[in-house]
């Protein structure tokens, strides 16, 4: 498991190996990720979007934005916590991920960013 921690919001990440299959012809590796946003602050705050850079030691690196995290915008309370789960799909057995979160500040109303740390990517029997 990565954690960091920005602005008093605590980011926690768990991976999965989910397995491999083929798509088009061509090998695939299938990834999970379980997320943990806590917000540690005094204020309330809500997900607005993400940014994801996605890393497959086969391919250039991939962006992926959008509006909040599996179709929703959650507000957390002081002390709060949301979980959930997602995927992606690599052409190779080694990755990695990284990325932010836009945040609003309710007490403040100001937009800020959440660091998401760099999470490996890894099948494993592929390692040595």
């Amino acid at each position: 498991m990565v954690q960091q921690v920005t602005r008093g919001i605590k980011i926690s990440v768990e991976t999965t190996f989910e397995g491999t299959f083929y798509k088009n012809y061509k090998m695939h590796f299938a990834f999970g990720y379980r997320v943990t946003i806590e917000n540690q602050s005094k204020d309330s705050v809500q997900l607005m979007a993400r940014h994801w850079k996605i890393y497959d030691s086969l391919n250039t690196p991939e962006i992926v934005d959008g509006e909040g995290v599996i179709g929703k915008k959650p507000v957390l309370k002081p002390g709060e916590k949301h979980t959930y789960s997602s995927g992606c799909l690599l052409t190779s057995p080694f990755g990695a991920m990284q990325g932010y979160y836009h945040m609003v500040n309710f007490t403040t109303t100001r937009k800020f960013r959440v660091k998401i740390p760099t999470f490996k990517l890894s099948a494993p029997f592929a390692l040595n």
